[in-house]
C-alpha cells in the first residue's frame, strides 16, 4: 500500500518542482533565444500555434492590455516576423499571421531547445530517462485544465 504524504512533503515536493521548472524554464529561454523579448517571443508562439489571430484573441491568450499587443504586434511586424491581413468576413478586423520568416525563427528556436534538452537526457542511463518520461505523465496531468 502507497504511503501517504503529509501536507509538508507535499509542500517541499511542490517547491522543488517549483524551482526546477523556473530554472528549465530560464535556461530554454536561453538556449531558444532570437533576439525577442519574452512578451514577443510567447506572441510569436500563440500565433504560430493558433493563427491567424485577431488582435483581440491574442490580447486574450497572452493576457495582455489590447495597446501592449498591438505594439508587440507591430515589433514582430517590422522584424518581418508576421503579417497582418483584413478577417474575409469582417474587414474591420485585421488578423495576423506568420511570414516564413516568423516560421522559420520559430522553429529555429524550438529546434535549439530541444537539441539541448536531448543533449542533457544522453547523460543520463536509460533508466533514468524511463523515470524522466513517466514523471512526465504525472506533469502532464497537473497541467490540464480543471473543470
Amino acid at each position: 500500500m502507497a504511503q501517504v504524504s503529509t501536507g509538508t512533503e507535499v509542500l517541499q515536493v511542490a517547491a522543488r518542482l517549483r524551482l526546477a521548472v523556473t530554472r528549465l524554464n530560464r535556461r530554454l529561454r536561453a538556449e531558444g533565444d532570437i533576439g525577442l523579448s519574452p512578451s514577443a517571443m510567447a506572441a510569436l508562439a500563440s500565433i504560430g500555434r493558433g493563427g491567424p489571430l485577431s488582435l483581440g484573441e491574442l490580447a486574450a491568450m497572452e493576457g495582455l492590455k489590447p495597446p501592449t499587443v498591438t505594439a508587440i504586434v507591430a515589433a514582430l511586424e517590422a522584424e518581418g516576423l508576421v503579417a497582418r491581413q483584413l478577417d474575409g468576413r469582417d474587414r474591420r478586423i485585421t488578423r495576423v499571421t506568420l511570414t516564413s520568416r516568423g516560421r522559420q525563427r520559430l522553429e529555429g528556436s524550438k529546434r535549439r531547445k530541444t537539441a539541448y534538452l536531448a543533449s542533457r537526457l544522453e547523460a543520463l542511463d536509460q533508466s533514468q530517462v524511463r523515470q524522466l518520461d513517466e514523471s512526465l505523465g504525472l506533469i502532464e496531468l497537473l497541467l490540464e485544465e480543471q473543470g
